[in-house]
């Protein structure tokens, strides 16, 4: 989906099935979060793929996540917002990596010069997918969630613990950083 296009809106019936699942994983169903797992599996390992720097780093986020929504799905009190519920989980994840990330200073000035010359490998994507690897992470963060897991504008503030109008600032600045991305292929 482009950056001008709106996401389609998601239908109730999902939903629903969504709440009657996270009811019964909270009954104690191990049948129903593997049920849950695998609903959301692509919509999770896509968020991962976008926010991250490569398959690695996807695939330990990824891994994250889940544990983490195993593990606090019965605090979750209104099963109707399990959508935001699980993609706030999401980015609180890639946040704590992004921390760990930069705690762990290079040691010498070798190490240093080698970390600035590492660029995340091209894959060979469409151009839409590598302008997107090359925004900054906050930016990226935001594009996916609202035109990739297509989360309204309310449940990406959700999700990101920030308020609407935030959220409205940083899909303008992320359109235009990509926009510029894209130009620089052309």
């Amino acid at each position: 989906m482009g950056p001008g296009m709106r996401p389609a809106a998601a239908s109730e019936e999902p939903q629903i099935d969504d709440e009657l699942l996270v009811t019964r994983c909270q009954l104690g169903e191990r049948r129903a979060f593997d049920e849950l797992a695998v609903r959301w599996a692509a919509s999770v390992a896509g968020y991962a793929r976008h926010v991250s720097e490569d398959g690695d780093a996807a695939a330990e986020l990824t891994q994250d996540i889940w544990l983490r929504v195993l593990r606090g799905i019965d605090r979750l009190h209104d099963p109707a917002r399990f959508r935001s519920w699980l993609f706030g989980i999401a980015h609180r994840a890639f946040i704590d990596t992004l921390r760990s990330r930069y705690r762990a200073f290079p040691s010498t000035a070798d190490d240093a010069d080698h970390l600035a010359e590492d660029e995340p490998p091209d894959h060979d994507h469409e151009a839409m997918e590598r302008g997107l690897a090359r925004l900054p992470p906050v930016e990226r963060e935001v594009l996916s969630l609202f035109y990739l897991q297509e989360l309204t504008i309310e449940e990406t503030a959700g999700a990101l613990s920030v308020p609407s109008g935030t959220i409205k600032s940083r899909l303008h600045r992320a359109r235009r950083l990509l926009r510029l991305e894209l130009e620089k292929e052309i």
